[in-house]
């Protein structure tokens, strides 16, 4: 597949939502994993520092790593929380601190289920899971968790944030949902695909519900693997499209030029299954190996209408004003020092969590 452009202007285009303010071009800042605030779940300044550089930086959306909505729903170590109003100070401040540098910003909410680092009783999702001992929530315990989402979207607009973005992908708690595979329930929350995406539509219409009328919704899907179905998956985001509660739908791909897994999408891009769906007026959003102008350029021009920078937004805090400079700009090849990376912004936490990415930080 062929790849080139002579203009970046599309990537500098501003982008309207439904809701909410306009965006100042098509550059978003992807959730990205950093591991740097505090174990209760607070801002650290590590965080604020990472993430305000990037908005620094031009990045016309922000959004911040995956924060836990539920203190039995964390995932990985120092993540941002938004289950407590303690943390509210902090979430705060990152909302204000975006804003003055000239970012829209995004609260990601997420629970892990069975991949949260609980154990014992606590860990649970969809179905019972023989491999992590999960078992399977009640029906009760289901709406708790979906009222810890709409709780944690107040929290969000509470601190100033201009929306949330509602992970459904990687293989977490609404992701185990709409898998066949990690869902085998037999009540209205599993067995059809409708049933089994409804956890997501009633965490999507109860917080449209609850916040103000312009407050922005993102949703992330994945679109393989973690036991998801591919033709269920488009068939979700029509769903999504159709439904009107959300004004984005983010596509975490991997490789934004790759070919389904799935025999019978062969000979297409797996973005252009999600392209090509009527959207009304709600935006698609690509991620996925996205490292240089041409490749972003490329994604807007497949029927993309903004990118979600995650490595590269990693390695140039800058990259949208690098790319503004210079249309043929490319990101800094893997791997780099731990001192560049502090430079753009990292802590030693995150600096670490990186070492476990193949080739990221230099030995």
């Amino acid at each position: 597949m062929t790849i080139d452009t002579k203009s970046h202007s599309n990537l500098f285009a501003p982008l309207s939502l439904p809701r909410g303010p306009k965006i100042k071009n098509r550059f978003v800042l992807a959730p990205l994993t950093n591991t740097q605030s505090s174990e209760d779940g607070t801002l650290s300044d590590d965080e604020y520092r990472w993430l305000t550089m990037r908005a620094e930086g031009g990045f016309g959306l922000v959004t911040t790593c995956a924060s836990h909505v539920s203190s039995a729903g964390k995932a990985f170590l120092g993540q941002l929380g938004c289950f407590d109003d303690r943390h509210l100070p902090g979430l705060e401040r990152l909302a204000a601190g975006l804003r003055a540098q000239g970012a829209v910003s995004s609260l990601q909410l997420q629970h892990g289920g069975i991949r949260s680092l609980s154990d014992g009783s606590e860990l649970a999702g969809p179905s019972a899971h023989s491999e992590t001992g999960a078992r399977a929530l009640s029906e009760a315990e289901i709406e708790n968790i979906i009222a810890e989402f709409v709780a944690a979207a107040r929290r969000a607009e509470r601190a100033g944030f201009d929306g949330v973005q509602i992970h459904g992908g990687h293989g977490y708690l609404i992701a185990q949902f709409l898998s066949p595979e990690l869902n085998r329930r037999s009540d209205r929350w599993g067995g059809s695909p409708e049933n089994r995406a409804r956890f997501l539509f009633e965490i999507l219409h109860r917080i449209r519900a609850a916040c103000r009328p312009d407050f922005q919704i993102g949703i992330r899907i994945s679109t393989e693997r973690f036991g998801l179905v591919l033709s269920e998956m488009v068939d979700l985001a029509s769903r999504l499209f159709a439904d009107g509660g959300m004004d984005y739908l983010d596509l975490s791909l991997w490789d934004i030029t790759k070919e389904p897994e799935e025999k019978a999408y062969k000979g297409r891009t797996l973005m252009s299954l999600f392209a090509d769906l009527p959207r009304g007026d709600c935006a698609l959003g690509v991620a996925g190996g996205i490292m240089t102008a041409a490749r972003g350029e490329w994604a807007l021009s497949e029927g993309a209408d903004y990118v979600a920078i995650g490595k590269a937004g990693i390695l140039v805090h800058d990259l949208p004003e690098c790319i503004r400079k210079e249309a043929r700009y490319t990101s800094p090849a893997l791997p780099v020092s731990p001192e560049y990376l502090r430079q753009e912004g990292l802590s030693t936490a995150f600096i670490d969590y990186l070492r476990g990415q193949r080739s990221f930080v230099e030995d």
